[in-house]
């Protein structure tokens, strides 16, 4: 973080009352809307010092006016910060073309430091990092699910999340999930194989099953999903070329207050019965003018397996652009 911007403001009236609503128990508001919008935040009584990027500490000034604003009237709860980190940001992104698309965005987890390495999954890291909703779309091993849990592991160990929730389509890729043994949840769990595969590298194999045990990671199959309000959870849906239109709507509309949702998929990869529309497809189309929601497109450059992978999804697209031509 750039450091070398402060910002110095005081928010008027003095009202003691009013300011400890603004800063919240223990001041949790405060570092929110520091954590949210990459500033530090320091007050004394009604005298604020904001450090970080300039355009940062300025909405951070812009925010901290609006919310003080609203104590006059009412009492001010994270839920009420949260909708406005979420406003703010979603307007930021709107005026902001590229927004730091040259700034190398590293996610902590306690067994690695994760870096990304593209453009494209750099931009990912940052949407991911700023908005509620989003989407990774793209080929095979562009780092659209790994990059996912990465920013989501970070924001369990940062206290931003309260759990990880992993969910999956329970659809069969030419194989019939009946024949497996156990109840739909351990069906399942064979195919968020990729997901447990980078939480154990991230955290490691016995604090991963603690988690588990705890409830603190849950794998939920997108069918267990319905009537559930999630809130204050870090939610990825993986292969999600493989829902339908309900079964998107529904998730989409499960997310709360204080919780993070990456959608990832890949729309050639559809497993679907024939005649059944992907409900990744139908999002794209009716979604991408919705502020507040990102979506980030990978394409085959952005591969970080092994480099044959990169020429087979080359191929293969190629070989798709030819039968329909």
């Amino acid at each position: 973080m750039n450091t070398d911007f402060s910002l110095n403001f005081a928010l008027q009236p003095n009202h003691p009352r009013r300011l400890a609503n603004l800063c919240g128990l223990a001041n949790d508001h405060l570092q929110l809307i520091g954590q949210r919008l990459d500033v530090r935040i320091f007050n004394r009584g009604n005298e604020f010092e904001l450090i970080g990027e300039q355009d940062q500490c300025q909405a951070a000034q812009l925010l901290l006016e609006e919310l003080y604003q609203q104590t006059k009237d009412h009492e001010i709860l994270a839920d009420d910060v949260h909708l406005a980190l979420s406003s703010h940001i979603a307007q930021q992104a709107m005026t902001q073309v590229e927004p730091h698309q040259d700034k190398l965005y590293v996610v902590n987890t306690p067994k690695a430091l994760i870096r990304p390495r593209s453009p494209n999954q750099k931009a990912y890291v940052h949407q991911v990092m700023t908005n509620d909703i989003n989407f990774g779309i793209g080929p095979a091993g562009t780092g659209k699910t790994f990059l996912a849990v990465a920013c989501a592991v970070q924001a369990l160990t940062k206290d931003e999340v309260k759990r990880i929730i992993l969910v999956r389509p329970a659809v069969e890729a030419g194989e019939k999930l009946g024949f497996l043994p156990g109840d739909l949840s351990q069906k399942v769990d064979p195919y968020l194989r990729p997901l447990f595969d980078a939480l154990y590298e991230m955290l490691g194999f016995e604090k991963v099953d603690r988690m588990i045990e705890r409830n603190i990671i849950e794998i939920a199959p997108l069918a267990y999903m319905r009537g559930r309000t999630l809130s204050h959870a870090f939610v990825i849906l993986d292969e999600s070329q493989n829902t339908t239109r309900e079964q998107m709507k529904m998730f989409l509309t499960r997310i709360g207050f204080g919780s993070t949702a990456v959608i990832t998929g890949d729309p050639t990869q559809i497993d679907l019965p024939r005649g059944q529309a992907s409900g990744l497809k139908h999002a794209l189309d009716i979604l991408q003018p919705v502020p507040g929601l990102s979506f980030s497109f990978f394409q085959s450059k952005d591969v970080v397996r092994h480099p044959l992978v990169q020429r087979i999804v080359d191929a293969y697209e190629q070989h798709e652009s030819n039968h329909e031509s």
